[in-house]
């Protein structure tokens, strides 16, 4: 998605938010149905991926494996080269100078290369958020028909994979198996959603959002507006040739309802009519408790439950002020899973915290909880779990409260202590940029050679 640009090292899971890599140029895959598979990149050619474990040692080893080159030439494939670092950059446990760093370090990389550019939709899109709050889940604009044309619960079918159409089956199967989804799909898993079955893209976001391990709200709803039309000048469109031409064969959907010419999908989408429907709504998973997680468990295709608090949360997870009294207090959060700063005191209290509110508004696979708790667990052994007022109070008494600033934090928490700001790569731009060109240009400016984003800001002449 134009940047679901997610797949992107940068992109929210992988792809949908990290747009798949299509050039940004243009909003349909414009590539001809005769376009044959051959395109894909020859398994050979793309060595498999080191395994995505919840550990810094298992994200160095991914960005140690990135090749700029076959990224840019491949990275639209399902099977390209593509860096699957998106989980481990949403998580904190890479940064996106981190990834630069590494990457130039072993070759010179141009400003606009295809890996900077990337890496650039994920710092555009917190940009947006920046500017945008909460505005980002409500369309920005009206997209080719009104919001009221769209449907606000998800389909059954679509959840559970069997709309008959492979290459959205198959994109439902993968992220419920993985937790992960190339980018391209993720496009073509939210246009099939909101131009042919005319469901609301904010559905489909939450809903994608809840079962990527790599899901940032600000990159995955964002792609799902610029798949809609409500973030872009156009909507997003794909037909069958394009998936012959970048997915394997047994995501190939000749003969169903994608099989069309783009002019005939353009006025599919501008009609409010959706396609007909095999399987009547479904609102939405129940949420659980951990503890109810195992019960009335569907077939081995049904949806994954969601939980809105870790499988292991019990007492022990309560806020206690006593443990803090007096004490100096780094906090771990899910977005902040990398190692502490080297110049905390010694003997610093390393607490994780999770929030309550966030979680039942925004619940996670039990898979994403495994990851991040277990990550948390390695970091410390001291987990909190409750509500942001409950959380605050119990950290009244520590003489100082520090942490890495993330905006998926509530106000609320945002005024405990001092947050450090999280490393950025690209300088800040304070003027609201609502398209990624004109962020873009403005964040680049001057630079050449993409390592001189890495070099400190100069102090401005007295």
């Amino acid at each position: 998605m134009r940047r679901w640009h997610h797949d992107d090292p940068v992109r929210d899971g992988e792809p949908i938010a990290s747009q798949p890599e299509i050039d940004a140029g243009t909003a349909n895959d414009s590539m001809s149905p005769a376009q044959p598979a051959a395109s894909l990149p020859s398994s050979a050619s793309v060595p498999p991926l080191p395994p995505l474990a919840p550990t810094r040692s298992a994200a160095r080893a991914r960005l140690a494996a990135v090749r700029p080159a076959a990224y840019a030439r491949t990275r639209n494939a399902l099977n390209g080269a593509v860096t699957g670092l998106s989980p481990y950059l949403t998580h904190g446990l890479l940064t996106l100078p981190e990834v630069l760093a590494e990457v130039t370090s072993r070759q010179p990389l141009d400003v606009q290369h295809k890996l900077v550019y990337e890496l650039g939709w994920r710092a555009f899109f917190r940009h947006v958020w920046q500017h945008r709050g909460d505005g980002i889940f409500q369309s920005l604009h009206e997209g080719p028909l009104p919001d009221s044309a769209y449907a606000r619960a998800l389909p059954e079918d679509i959840r559970q994979g069997r709309t008959g159409v492979p290459v959205i089956d198959r994109a439902v199967a993968t992220l419920y198996a993985t937790g992960t989804l190339h980018n391209h799909a993720r496009m073509w898993l939210a246009s099939y959603v909101v131009h042919l079955r005319k469901v609301h893209w904010r559905a489909g976001a939450d809903w994608l959002y809840a079962h990527l391990l790599d899901g940032d709200l600000a990159s995955n709803h964002l792609s799902w507006q610029w798949v809609a039309g409500t973030g872009s000048s156009k909507p997003y469109l794909f037909n069958a040739g394009n998936v012959a031409r970048f997915a394997p064969p047994d995501w190939h959907s000749s003969g169903t309802v994608v099989d069309t010419d783009y002019a005939a999908l353009d006025d599919w989408a501008r009609t409010a009519s959706a396609i007909a429907t095999p399987a009547r709504g479904l609102d939405r998973v129940p949420v659980r408790s951990p503890e109810s997680a195992g019960e009335d468990e569907g077939h081995a295709g049904s949806e994954p439950i969601l939980l809105d608090r870790p499988s292991a949360c019990d007492e022990r997870m309560r806020p206690d002020a006593a443990a803090v009294a007096g004490r100096d207090v780094w906090l771990i959060h899910p977005w902040s899973l990398g190692d502490p700063p080297s110049d905390l005191p010694a003997d610093v209290l390393l607490i994780g915290v999770h929030e309550r509110e966030f979680h039942q508004r925004w619940p996670w696979s039990e898979r994403r909880w495994q990851f991040v708790d277990t990550r948390m667990a390695e970091l410390t052994s001291v987990r909190w779990w409750g509500e942001a007022e409950t959380l605050q109070r119990a950290l009244v008494e520590a003489r100082s409260v520090q942490g890495w600033a993330d905006p998926h934090l509530s106000p609320g928490m945002r005024s405990v202590g001092a947050w450090r700001p999280a490393p950025e790569l690209f300088p800040a731009v304070d003027r609201r940029c609502d398209s990624f060109s004109q962020w873009w240009k403005r964040a680049v400016r001057g630079v050449g050679d993409a390592a001189e984003l890495l070099r400190p800001p100069e102090d401005p002449p007295c």
